[in-house]
């Protein structure tokens, strides 16, 4: 439920209204704006409906929130969310370019793709360091030590840094050395993996699922945000369908319908959607163009030797190509490239 206050209502009207909300064991959210403070209400329908704050005298109105995604929905949430990345600004009229390897290899090896993708235009590195694999005999990652490496890399070059988290136990581990987690697309409804994530307030990048539908992905958005971390950015990167031209089908379609879904902000990996590093670039403008918040990309100083999806690697000369023919996509889609 969605309470709007009327403009002349004080914060002591606020907060008398919202205990109320939870004298009735119901959640109450504050959410003050620039012209009107809203209020919410999250619980069961009946006891909201006991509440009658429809015939407070401070109070102008009381909406439903019709999605069963209550914190996630644009409904609860006029306004887009925009979440600090270690003082990079993702959402709202900013496109932002997280890009590196899939997996931590080596300190050479993020040192010289952090530089390189720096140079390049990006304001955010990204590295595996623990890498779940469809195959027990792949390389699965560096563990802790990948972390040093790569916090030490962003430390280096100024930049925030991503990295995937893949299990409950390593939540402490990253939490202490990346700037992001990034739950991946096998761990979309891992919701033990997500309300931990929810307890931290470090950004959440999360991933749509390989068969998930737009309202799992938010759905599980939810499960983070009921725990009381607000700052999450979905991430489109490819569904499975019987196409097998990539590696996955990239849904832009997706793109469009999550920002009229939702107010948080949304990215696209075109490396994961494509597998295919010749189309990564024309993937990435096509996205800027349907109203994404920025680009998840995968860059390796030499793809011919990474240990974990080189194919779909950019080599530095690529991105920087790739950055430089963004740029009027973003404009044009009145977002400015950072």
């Amino acid at each position: 439920m969605i309470i709007v206050l009327k403009p002349e209502a004080t914060k002591e009207h606020a907060d008398a209204i919202l205990e109320r909300i939870e004298a009735k064991g119901l959640k109450p959210l504050y959410m003050p704006g620039t012209e009107r403070v809203v209020l919410g209400a999250l619980g069961d329908e009946r006891l909201l409906g006991e509440l009658r704050l429809d015939s407070h005298p401070m109070v102008e109105s009381v909406q439903a929130v019709l999605a069963p995604y209550k914190l996630v929905s644009r409904e609860m949430r006029g306004h887009d969310t925009i979440v600090d990345l270690d003082g990079v600004a993702v959402g709202g009229t900013n496109f932002t370019v997280i890009a590196g390897p899939c997996a931590v290899e080596s300190r050479e090896q993020m040192l010289g793709t952090a530089e390189a993708v720096k140079a390049a235009g990006a304001v955010g590195l990204r590295g595996g360091a623990y890498k779940p694999r469809t195959s027990p005999y792949a390389f699965q990652g560096l563990g802790e030590e990948g972390l040093r490496i790569l916090r030490e890399v962003a430390d280096a070059t100024g930049m925030p840094c991503v990295t995937e988290v893949v299990e409950v136990a390593d939540v402490e581990a990253v939490e202490e050395y990346a700037s992001a987690f990034q739950v991946g697309a096998r761990n979309m409804q891992n919701f033990r993996l997500l309300r931990a994530l929810g307890q931290s307030r470090k950004p959440v990048i999360l991933k749509r699922g390989m068969a998930a539908k737009v309202d799992d992905l938010l759905m599980a958005a939810e499960y983070i945000l009921s725990e009381g971390n607000p700052n999450v950015i979905l991430c489109e990167r490819g569904i499975q369908t019987f196409e097998t031209a990539t590696r996955n089908t990239l849904d832009l379609n997706a793109i469009p319908v999550i920002k009229a879904r939702t107010h948080l902000p949304v990215l696209v990996d075109p490396s994961h959607g494509t597998g295919i590093r010749e189309f990564v670039a024309p993937m990435a403008r096509a996205a800027a163009a349907c109203g994404a918040d920025g680009l998840l990309v995968e860059v390796h100083v030499r793809p011919e030797e990474a240990l974990s999806d080189g194919k779909q690697s950019l080599y530095p000369a690529q991105f920087e190509e790739l950055m430089r023919g963004l740029e009027p996509f973003v404009v044009a889609a009145g977002k400015t490239l950072r």
